[in-house]
């Protein structure tokens, strides 16, 4: 870590840490800089030129200069309050008049910092040219608006790692030249970029995240759902955390009475976040309608629930409920002797498990916040970009802001994920055979571990041989030559470096793990030059570790990693509260008898989609908390209101109890598995200037003694006939649940069944529109038939988001399995 520094900043004394902006030195110490152009977590532009500041004498731009010990810094002067005055006029050339209609207005930045800096006149003009909306995606593009401050590019390149954007050219008369003489330069400079350019898009590489969305300060980008649907304040914001995915990012949801007729029911009107501090997925932007709207109790149906509880022998569950119904589902269980049966938690919670035996803590090291920090970073067994994106955005972010690099290991090629760093310099994507992961991870152990126990040290090295190659080094020697003069005859002497060629046999290790993984033993010199200077490390395992045949080997090996290398590791859960209901519950394989389903399809179900017996509350009904990806337990906050019944009253008949409101559960949260007895109003549910997430409280970790019975690799690669192709368990993007499925952004568009690369769709002969018999897993299938541009390769994905999908038959437990697919 940088040592921290003291300097002054318009006569305060203030402590920073040596190398950061005096921007964010300054933000981080409440003293107000205008940038319109700079994102907190990104890199500067210098696009805006606002955040000008004086700096021991020089004026310079505070985005991008670094802060000195003893550095005097003021952030406003004469000459710099005429150049951001300069510049705010430009800005204001030519920009349409319709802040009535405009989205963005009563929070545009460019309405707040004109009237900040003055702005009650003009003194410059141009000539306009016409510049048309263009639709993009899940948005619209108004050129007209767009001041080009490039936050839209920046985000996309430093944050979510697509590209998809881009300043192009843009055809328009040249500013007159009497204006550079007349103009503050930098004023100047950067009205001739603006009069220059426009926003380039490609549909190809997006992945409608909307994060570009949320960082445009004007009104140029905005969502098409939203457009012209409600000035921005007369919304309400209630601050939640995403539903859909286990980062339980932070955002507001945006109510507001649905017509003048019921203005007493409220509609959520669009999602927004913090940009400067948190992303928020695709899923969690747009899928946001999925409240269940029911208009009244029905009695009879919660009375049969209750019976149905009491004589249940199986409680089925999913991982997308909050810590809270978690724990009252626990309560039930432990009162009536019910089983509770949930597959996913259950496998997130025994790989933990396993995890802890050799890493000797109770919880995973790292969490995706300390990947952002970090400046190597490897990924192992997660399709990043569709399982949980905020991971993806977390590896490109180490990459690019923290001059990174990374690995990105997985069966699936995927051209989205390539777009981060430099393929081959500073990051490099191993496409490797499924079932190999075990040797990926002995691949870490062998490359980066020390103090290794004896045993595992053992077997590593019987993988390893000397080999030999021949190395061609080009010397130079010096020559002599004896020339003749053609006009005296005489000799003469000529010395001059001639270049050979000279061939020598080396020896160096080989590890056979590289050829399990499709790697050679260059390889190793890539991977060497890619670690140069790097100190800071990251493991990220996803989901195919945690459905793998040999789960527990692969466990124990990435604590291993954990314990014995310089790497912390982050293992990722694959819905919104995994890592909640693995920590609350105690789950058990089904048993024969009568089951309820909770949004789980059983022989009585409480459904949040109005589909089973009895109505419960969707997640953006209810008040409760999560615990996320890193090990945070969260609030979030019921946008929209229920008027059915709730699982904590049902408990209450069940239970004999009397609890009027569910969250009085989040004090009760077991602190022996690492949760404190703090009342749901007392979470702290903020991000601070200093860049400091002020978002509940961390779970408490525990030790536990250590153990080294790791096994050694158990290769059985899943073997293809020539009529079969391999198909993966996945999602498209931003699909997660049946509740996604149901948002009307994605409704409309909803594509459900399996999906291929644009290569192998065409060799399967198939056209839009045509469905293909799927056999695998002894089941047989009819699935719609989609091209995916984001993949590459022969492997296909099958799709599994919508509520019981068939889909899952044809998988075991693990996320690869052989398949045959036939046009119908």
């Amino acid at each position: 870590m940088s040592d921290m520094i003291t300097l002054t900043i318009d006569g305060k004394t203030v402590e920073a840490k040596e190398g950061e902006s005096i921007l964010n030195v300054a933000r981080a110490n409440d003293v107000f800089v205008p940038a319109v152009c700079y994102l907190t977590r990104c890199s500067p532009t210098l696009a805006c030129r606002l955040c000008l500041v004086e700096a021991d004498g020089k004026q310079v731009y505070g985005c991008n200069t670094k802060v000195k010990p003893d550095m005097q810094i003021s952030t406003v002067t004469e000459n710099i309050e005429k150049e951001r005055r300069a510049i705010m006029e430009v800005y204001d050339v030519n920009h349409p008049l319709q802040c009535g209609v405009c989205d963005q207005s009563g929070e545009c930045e460019l309405q707040n910092y004109s009237l900040y800096m003055k702005v009650d006149s003009q003194s410059y003009s141009i000539k306009d040219i016409h510049r048309p909306t263009q639709h993009w995606g899940v948005m619209n593009y108004d050129p007209a608006l767009c001041i080009v401050c490039e936050r839209c590019v920046t985000v996309c390149q430093d944050m979510v790692g697509s590209n998809a954007l881009s300043t192009v050219k843009r055809p328009s008369d040249a500013i007159e030249k009497t204006f550079k003489d007349e103009m503050p330069k930098d004023a100047y400079a950067m009205w001739n970029k603006l009069n220059k350019s426009l926003i380039g898009y490609d549909a190809d590489a997006c992945t409608n995240c909307g994060e570009c969305i949320a960082a445009c300060p004007v009104g140029a980008l905005v969502s098409h759902d939203f457009q012209y649907t409600s000035n921005a304040w007369e919304l309400k914001k209630i601050p939640a955390a995403n539903p859909h995915s286990s980062d339980c990012a932070f955002m507001y949801y945006e109510i507001k009475h649905e017509s003048i007729d019921k203005h007493a029911t409220k509609k959520i009107y669009r999602v927004t976040n913090e940009p400067h501090y948190s992303t928020v997925n695709g899923s969690g932007r747009f899928a946001y309608d999925f409240e269940n709207k029911v208009e009244s109790k029905d009695t009879k149906a919660f009375k049969e629930a209750i019976e149905a509880f009491k004589k249940a022998k199986n409680i089925k569950f999913n991982s997308f409920i909050t810590n809270e119904e978690a724990l009252i589902l626990q309560k039930i269980a432990d009162f009536t002797g019910v089983k509770l049966v949930n597959e996913d938690a259950k496998r997130y919670q025994e790989f933990l498990i396993n995890y802890s035996k050799t890493s000797g803590k109770s919880l995973y090291s790292s969490k995706l916040s300390e990947v952002h920090n970090s400046n190597f970073v490897i990924s192992v067994g997660s399709y990043l970009k569709s399982d949980l994106p905020n991971a993806r955005y977390a590896f490109n972010n180490s990459v690019i802001m923290n001059k990174g690099a990374g690995l990105y290991f997985h069966p699936v090629a995927d051209p989205v994920m390539e777009k981060i760093g430099k393929k081959g310099k500073t990051t490099e994507f191993i496409y490797h055979d499924a079932m190999v992961e075990e040797s990926i991870l002995y691949f870490i152990l062998y490359k980066f571990a020390k103090d290794l126990p004896a045993e595992i040290q053992s077997y590593i090295d019987s993988l390893k041989e000397t080999r030999t190659k021949t190395l061609t080094e080009v010397v130079k020697e010096n020559v002599v030559e004896i020339v003749v003069d053609e006009a005296t005859g005489e000799e003469k002497e000529l010395k001059k470096v001639v270049s050979k060629n000279v061939s020598k046999e080396v020896s160096y290790e080989y590890i056979s793990l590289l050829a399990d993984f499709g790697k050679d033993e260059s390889f190793l010199d890539l991977l060497n030059d890619m670690l140069a200077k790097k100190d800071t490390f990251s493991l990220i395992v996803g989901e195919d570790l945690i459905t793998h045949p040999n789960s527990e080997n692969l466990a124990k090996l990435c604590g291993l990693i954990d314990r014995c290398t310089d790497f912390n590791v982050v293992i990722i859960p694959s819905q919104t509260n995994t890592l909640g209901v693995s920590q609350i519950c105690t789950l058990s394989n089904e048993v024969d008898g009568f089951s309820v389903g909770y949004n789980v399809k059983a022989d009585f179900e409480l459904s949040a989609l109005g589909d089973g017996n009895l109505d419960i509350p969707a997640l953006n009904q209810q008040e409760g908390t999560f615990t996320n990806i890193d090990k945070k337990v969260i609030p979030t906050n019921a946008a929209l209101a229920f008027k059915g019944y709730t699982l904590n009253e049902v408990a209450n008949e069940v239970l004999n109890d009397d609890i009027e409101y569910t969250i009085e559960y989040t004090p009760k949260l077991p602190v022996n598995k690492g949760y404190k007895a703090i009342g749901f109003d007392d979470l702290p549910n903020k991000f601070g200037n200093d860049q400091v997430e002020y978002r509940g409280y961390d779970l408490i970790e525990t030790s536990i003694s250590t153990q080294n019975d790791v096994k050694e690799i158990s290769i059985e690669k899943i073997t293809l006939n020539d009529d079969e192709i391999l198909i993966y368990k996945a999602n498209p993007i931003n699909q997660f649940n049946e509740f996604t499925a149901i948002a009307h952004e994605f409704k409309e568009k909803l594509q459900d069944g399996i999906f291929f690369s644009k290569a192998a769709f065409e060799k399967l002969e198939l056209q839009n529109g045509d469905k293909v018999k799927v056999n695998a897993n002894n089941q047989s299938l009819e699935l719609n038939a989609y091209v995916d541009v984001q993949i590459a390769g022969n492997i296909a994905y099958v799709s599994t988001f919508m509520k019981n999908s068939l889909s899952n038959s044809l998988f075991n437990v693990y996320r690869f399995n052989k398949a045959k697919v036939a046009k119908v």
